[in-house]
């Protein structure tokens, strides 16, 4: 059976190798997916699929015409802007649509998991394909958390914001420059606090 959750031992561990606050590592989870990184069905994993990178992928694979094709045809699934969003199962009802469009540009153009890191990372994060990222989302939450660790660790200016408890600047590289909108910044210094806290306790 897949494992969909993660222990505060395995938040420890992270936090350890990254040398960074378990709080600040439960933060920035709790505020991705609120700790939840499967669907009801425990095999799928959550995700949140992102039409204008779709886009940009095709182009970036090589695929210019097919990006423009599709954002004709499909224009909730192939975009020059964001949007379109569903439901947490209706997201895999556009990846299963984008898959048909061109499966690796697809698989990079969602995040994923517990930690929602984006597809398109696989090859900084050390996977050997789009499809290899995938099959580790599927295989469980520790998956997840070896994602985030190895993303983090790809990214200087990250662990060094999260070291710092600079949420904002955290945010900026992790959430990208339209970060103030959804006010991750502020929600991950909240839940920072909260989980404080909790240890304390």
């Amino acid at each position: 059976m897949t494992v969909t959750t993660l222990t505060l031992d395995d938040y420890k561990k992270a936090a350890a190798d990254l040398g960074v606050s378990v709080a600040a590592v439960r933060a920035v989870a709790s505020v991705e997916t609120k700790g939840a990184g499967f669907l009801p069905d425990g095999v799928r994993p959550v995700i949140l699929f992102e039409r204008h990178i779709m886009r940009r992928q095709l182009v970036s694979n090589g695929l210019p015409g097919d990006a423009q094709h599709f954002a004709m045809t499909q224009p909730d699934i192939v975009n020059a802007t964001p949007g379109g969003y569903s439901n947490k199962a209706g997201e895999w009802d556009r990846l299963a649509r984008a898959i048909t469009i061109h499966r690796p540009s697809a698989i990079e153009s969602a995040s994923w998991g517990i930690f929602q890191i984006m597809g398109f990372h696989w090859k900084l994060m050390g996977y050997a394909s789009a499809q290899a990222f995938l099959n580790a989302m599927y295989s469980g939450a520790g998956a997840h958390l070896d994602a985030f660790i190895r993303f983090v660790k790809a990214n200087p200016n990250l662990i060094r914001a999260l070291r710092a408890l600079d949420f904002a600047a955290f945010a900026s590289g992790y959430n990208g420059k339209d970060y103030a909108i959804n006010k991750y910044d502020t929600k991950m210094r909240d839940a920072f606090i909260t989980y404080s806290k909790e240890q304390a306790a």
